[in-house]
C-alpha cells in the first residue's frame, strides 16, 4: 500500500523523535511531472558552451528515480546528464542537477520527464593503475594518480597540446620592511595524494584531486593543502579547473609570494608561425608572433604579412621577397611575455627575447579579462582565469616560446606583486584581559583577543579554463573565449519555478509593483542593490582576499566606509546580506544580482570560515581583516548562506563547504562563544555544552538539514540531531525565548528545562534562523517546536505586557525591530491572524530601520580620493534586514499591505 504524505505527517506529529529516525521513506508515485523552461542568465552564448544547473521541484511531485529529457527551443533533443542533489522528507525529489555541452546553444530549453538523449560522442573516463584518461571526443587528458603533475598530457586529435600540468607556489620567509634587504623565496609544486572520479559521463565527467604543495629540493616540507576539480564535457575542447587551497600557517610566518597553475606547451611550427595572444578590454587583444615579419625594413609581401596578422600559416618562404628570407636569422625571437594585473584598474604587458635579457614594455590597460594563448598554426593552449582583475594581483606568463617547449603559468597571486601579507594589523594595545578587550570593543567595535587574528585554515577557490586548440584562434574566437572566462554561461530556472516550489520555505514571491505601496518598496530595494553594486566599483572592493565582500558601516565625516575601524570594516555576512541577495535573485531572476551573490558566496564561504585547525567549521565576525576578530562563530559559517548557490549550480566545491559543517557542533568543545561575558565558571562538557538557541542552533540546524536532504554520508546522524534539538527546544517552558540550552553531543538533545527563562538577543534570529525555521516547519510536523517558534515570532516586537503574560518576564530593550517585522508576518500567515499582519506592516514602516521618508538617493562626493556616490544614511546591517523584511513580509502578508 502506498503511504500518503498526510499519513506520514500524522505519524510524525504523534511519534517520539526516536521513532522518527526509523520511519520508512515514502515511495511517492506522482502522476505527472511539470516541464520547466530554462533560459541563459545573460542571454544565449555566442559560441559553444557548457553549463551545469539545478532545478527545484514541488514536494511530492517527482519520484526519486525520475529521469529527464531536454529539448531545445526548436524541439530537437539535447543530450543531458542528470542527478539528484536533494530530497523532500517523503522521498520525492527536491532538487535535481543537470549538465549540457552545447556546440550551438539554443535561446531556451525545456526540461521534462523522459529519457535523456545520448551525446554523439560521450565523455569517457578510463581508469588505469597509475593514471586516468578522460576523453571528450575532441580532447583527451591523462591525469596521474601520484607525483607532481595533475594533468600530465593533454591531446587533441592525437596531437599533444600541453603537458606537465602542475600547481606552483613560491614561499617567502619574511616580509621586507621599507628599505630592508633581500628576502629568500623557495619554490613548491603540487604533490598529488588522491584522485577520485566523482562523475564519469556521458555528458560531464568530474575528477577530484587532493594534495599539498611540496618543495622540489627538500623532502618532508609541505604546506597549502589543495583540492582541484577537473571538469570535462562531451564534445568540448576545454577543461575547466576549480582550484582551492587552504592557508595552513598562522599568518606571521611563511608567506605566499606566488601561487599558480603551470603547463608546458610543445611547439612544432616555425617561430614566425607561432603566436602569442592576450585578450584586452572591449574585445581587443594583443596579437603577436614569436618572430614578427611585419614592420621590417624589407617587405616579405602583403599575403605573408596578412597571414601573420590573422594567425594563419604563412606561405612557403620561397614565395617571399628573398631580401627577407635570407635575413630571417637576424629578426629577434620574442620568447617571454608577461601580463600583470597588480590592481583593479591597471595591467601592463612586457616581453623579452629570453631569460637574462632586458624586458621591453609593450602596452598598458585597465582591466584584462585574464585570457591568453600560446601556440602555432598547428595548435596550442589557451588559458583563462575568472575574476582576473577583480582578484588582483594576478598574472599570465609565457616563457620560452622561441624553443621547442613553451611554459605557461596562470598566477592566482602574482610573483611581481610581492608577498601576500597575512600578518595581523596591530599589536595588542594592552588588551591582555577580557575586561580590557571588552573596553576595546566599546570604542572600535573590534572583539580582539591575542592569537585569534589568524588566517590559519581559511581558503580561496579560483576558476580556470584551458583550451586545447587545433590552431591559433581568430580575433572573434578569442573575444568569445574571453567572454566565457569573464562570465561563464549559466542556465537558470524561471522565477515562477524558483518561487512556487517553496524549496526555501515559501518566504518569497515574484517582484510585484501592482500596488503603490508595493511599487515604492520595490523601488527602494532596487536602489539599495544598485547602490552597493556601485560602491563595489567606486570604493574598489576588489583584491584576492577581499573580492565578494562589502563593507559594514559608513563614516559620515570622512565620507568613506570605515575600512580601518575595528568591527565596522568588512562585513563578513553580518546580519545576512548573503540572504538578502539570494532572495532578491529568486524573486527577480536578475543576472546582476546573481553574479553579485555568487561572488559573495565564493568569498564568505571560503575566506570568512575556517576549514582546518581547532576552529574548523566556524566563521569570523566582521573586522578590518576577514580573519581579525576573535568572535569565531556559527553565525558566519552557517550553511544557509551557501545552500542557494549549491542548489542553483550544483557546484561541488560549495557542496564540500556544506559537508564540512555537519560536525561543527564539536567546535563548542574548543571555543566558548560567551567566554568573555560569563559570570560563572564554565568548562565545556560534551554532554552539557552551552549552545545558544539563536545564532548557534540555527547554524547547526542549517548544516544538519542540508546533510539530511542531500542524503549525505551522515544524513541519519544529522536528521537525528536536527529533530532531537527541535523536540527538546519545543519542550522548554519558554521555548526559543529561553535563549540557550545544555546540549549533548552524543544524543543531540538539549537537557530538560523546568523553569521559565527569558534570554532574548536582537541577533538571535537574524543570521538565518527565520529562513531555516520556515523550511523546517514546512518539512516536518513537530507541534511543540512550531509553537515555540511562533511564540518567538509573535512576542519579539510585542508589548512588555504581552511578553510578561506568556513568558513570566518581558524582554530587554531590543533593536532591529524592522528586521523582525518579518517574524510577525510569518506568525500572521501561519496563524491566519489579520491583527498580526497589520502589526507587521506597522513595524516595517516605523521600526528602527529605513523609513519611507528617507531620501532614497545617493549624492556625489568629489573631495575623497576618487569621485564617488554616498548615501550617508545607508548601513549594511540595516540594508540586509530591510531587504529581507521587505521581501518576506511582501511574500507572507503582501495582500494586506497598507500605505505608510
Amino acid at each position: 500500500m502506498e503511504i500518503t504524505r498526510r499519513q506520514i505527517l500524522a505519524t510524525l506529529a504523534a511519534a517520539p523523535v526516536a521513532s522518527l529516525i526509523d520511519l520508512p521513506t515514502a515511495a511517492a508515485r506522482p502522476a505527472a511531472v511539470p516541464a520547466v523552461n530554462l533560459t541563459w542568465l545573460e542571454g544565449r552564448p555566442a559560441s559553444a558552451a557548457v553549463t551545469t544547473w539545478g532545478t527545484p521541484w514541488p514536494k511530492g511531485a517527482v519520484r526519486a528515480e525520475q529521469t529527464f529529457s531536454l529539448t531545445a527551443a526548436d524541439g530537437s533533443a539535447v543530450p543531458v546528464q542528470s542527478w539528484p542533489t536533494a530530497y523532500w522528507p517523503d522521498g520525492t525529489l527536491k532538487w535535481s542537477a543537470h549538465a549540457i555541452a552545447a556546440s550551438n546553444p539554443a535561446h531556451s530549453y525545456t526540461l521534462a520527464p523522459g529519457t535523456a538523449a545520448v551525446p554523439a560522442t560521450a565523455v569517457t573516463v578510463k581508469d588505469e593503475k597509475s593514471y586516468l584518461d578522460v576523453d571528450t571526443g575532441v580532447i583527451k587528458a591523462r591525469i596521474r594518480k601520484s607525483g607532481s603533475e595533475l594533468i600530465s598530457q593533454l591531446w587533441r586529435d592525437g596531437v599533444e597540446i600541453a603537458r606537465k600540468g602542475t600547481l606552483v607556489n613560491l614561499k617567502q620567509d619574511k616580509i621586507a620592511e621599507d628599505e630592508q634587504g633581500s628576502v629568500s623565496r623557495e619554490r613548491f609544486e603540487s604533490s598529488v595524494e588522491s584522485v577520485v572520479v566523482e562523475q564519469s559521463g556521458p555528458v560531464r565527467a568530474v575528477v577530484r584531486i587532493t594534495g599539498k604543495h611540496t618543495t622540489t629540493n627538500t623532502k618532508g616540507k609541505a604546506w597549502l593543502p589543495f583540492t582541484v576539480r577537473l571538469y570535462f564535457y562531451a564534445g568540448a575542447e576545454n577543461v575547466r579547473m576549480m582550484h582551492t587551497f587552504v592557508y595552513d600557517r598562522d599568518g606571521q610566518h611563511d608567506y605566499i609570494a606566488g601561487l599558480g597553475v603551470r603547463f608546458r606547451v610543445p611547439l612544432r611550427d616555425a617561430s614566425y608561425d607561432r603566436h602569442i595572444r592576450f585578450a584586452g578590454e572591449s574585445g581587443g587583444a594583443l596579437s603577436e608572433a614569436v618572430k614578427g615579419i611585419t614592420g621590417l625594413r624589407r617587405d616579405p609581401g602583403a599575403a605573408v604579412r596578412a597571414a601573420q596578422i590573422a594567425g594563419t600559416k604563412l606561405p612557403d618562404p620561397a614565395t617571399w621577397d628573398q631580401r627577407v628570407t635570407t635575413r630571417l636569422q637576424y629578426i629577434p625571437e620574442w620568447g617571454d611575455y608577461t601580463l600583470s594585473q597588480l590592481s583593479a584598474d591597471g595591467f601592463t604587458v612586457k616581453k623579452r627575447t629570453k631569460k637574462g635579457y632586458g624586458w621591453i614594455a609593450v602596452d598598458q590597460g585597465k582591466r584584462a579579462p585574464g585570457l591568453g594563448y600560446v601556440g602555432g598554426v598547428s595548435g596550442g593552449l589557451a588559458f583563462g582565469l575568472r575574476d582576473f582583475w577583480q582578484r588582483h594581483p594576478t598574472q599570465l606568463d609565457i616563457r620560452d616560446a622561441h624553443t621547442a617547449e613553451a611554459e605557461v603559468t596562470v598566477w592566482l597571486w602574482s610573483p611581481d606583486a610581492g608577498a601576500m601579507d597575512t600578518r595581523f594589523y596591530h599589536d595588542d594595545m594592552g588588551e591582555d584581559t577580557y575586561p580590557e578587550q571588552l573596553e576595546g570593543l566599546n570604542i572600535t567595535y573590534e572583539d580582539y583577543e591575542p592569537g585569534f587574528g589568524t588566517p590559519y585554515g581559511i581558503a580561496r577557490t579560483s576558476e580556470l579554463t584551458f583550451w586545447a586548440l587545433a590552431a591559433t584562434p581568430t580575433a572573434e574566437r578569442l573575444s568569445s573565449m574571453a567572454d566565457q572566462v569573464r562570465t561563464p554561461p549559466q542556465l537558470v530556472n524561471p522565477v515562477d519555478q524558483l518561487v512556487s516550489t517553496k524549496v526555501f520555505g515559501g518566504l518569497v514571491t515574484p517582484v510585484d509593483r501592482s500596488h503603490p505601496a508595493k511599487k515604492a518598496i520595490e523601488d527602494h530595494l532596487d536602489f539599495l542593490f544598485d547602490y552597493y553594486r556601485g560602491q563595489v566599483e567606486q570604493r574598489h572592493w576588489y583584491g584576492f582576499w577581499d573580492y565578494g565582500d562589502i563593507m559594514h558601516t559608513f563614516d559620515e565625516d570622512r565620507l568613506v566606509w570605515r575600512y580601518d575601524v575595528g568591527g565596522y570594516a568588512w562585513d563578513n555576512s553580518e546580519l545576512s546580506p548573503d540572504l538578502w541577495l539570494w532572495y532578491s535573485f529568486l524573486r527577480s531572476g536578475r543576472a546582476d544580482i546573481f553574479r553579485f551573490a555568487e561572488a559573495m558566496t565564493r568569498h564568505t564561504g571560503e575566506v570568512d570560515v575556517y576549514h582546518l585547525g581547532q576552529w574548523a567549521g566556524l566563521g569570523t565576525r566582521h573586522g578590518v581583516q576577514h580573519w581579525a576578530d576573535s568572535a569565531k562563530q556559527q553565525r558566519i559559517s552557517t550553511a544557509i548562506y551557501r545552500r542557494f548557490y549549491y542548489y542553483l549550480t550544483a557546484d561541488e566545491r560549495t557542496g564540500d563547504l556544506l559537508s564540512e559543517l555537519v560536525d561543527s557542533d564539536r567546535t563548542f568543545l574548543v571555543l566558548d562563544p560567551l567566554r568573555k561575558i560569563r559570570t560563572e565558571p564554565y568548562t565545556p562538557d560534551p554532554h552539557a555544552l552551552s549552545i545558544g538557541l539563536g545564532t548557534d542552533w540555527s547554524g547547526l540546524a542549517a548544516a544538519w538539514l542540508t546533510e539530511w536532504e542531500r542524503h549525505g554520508p551522515k544524513a541519519e546522524l544529522a536528521k537525528t540531531k536536527l529533530l532531537a534539538t527541535m523536540e527538546t527546544i519545543g519542550a522548554m517552558p519558554n521555548g526559543l525565548v529561553t535563549g540557550s540550552g545544555l546540549y549533548d553531543l552524543d544524543t543531540g538533545r538539549f537537557a530538560p528545562v523546568t523553569e521559565k527563562t527569558v534570554n532574548v538577543s536582537h541577533l538571535s534570529a537574524m543570521f538565518g534562523q527565520v529562513e531555516i525555521c520556515a523550511e523546517l516547519l514546512d518539512l516536518v510536523e513537530l507541534p511543540a517546536f512550531e509553537k515555540a517558534w511562533l511564540q518567538y515570532c509573535r512576542l519579539y516586537n510585542a508589548t512588555r505586557e504581552e511578553q510578561t503574560a506568556e513568558c513570566g518576564a518581558y524582554f530587554p530593550n531590543l533593536i532591529l525591530r524592522q528586521g523582525h517585522a518579518r517574524l510577525t508576518a510569518y506568525a500572521a500567515a501561519r496563524l491566519n491572524r489579520d491583527d498580526l499582519a497589520a502589526r507587521a506592516w506597522k513595524e516595517f514602516y516605523t521600526g528602527d530601520g529605513y523609513a519611507p521618508t528617507l531620501p532614497w538617493s545617493a549624492q556625489p562626493v568629489t573631495k575623497t580620493l576618487n569621485p564617488t556616490q554616498a548615501a550617508t544614511w545607508v548601513s549594511t546591517n540595516t540594508t540586509a534586514l530591510y531587504g529581507l523584511a521587505a521581501i518576506q513580509t511582501l511574500a507572507l502578508v503582501g495582500d494586506q499591505i497598507v500605505n505608510p
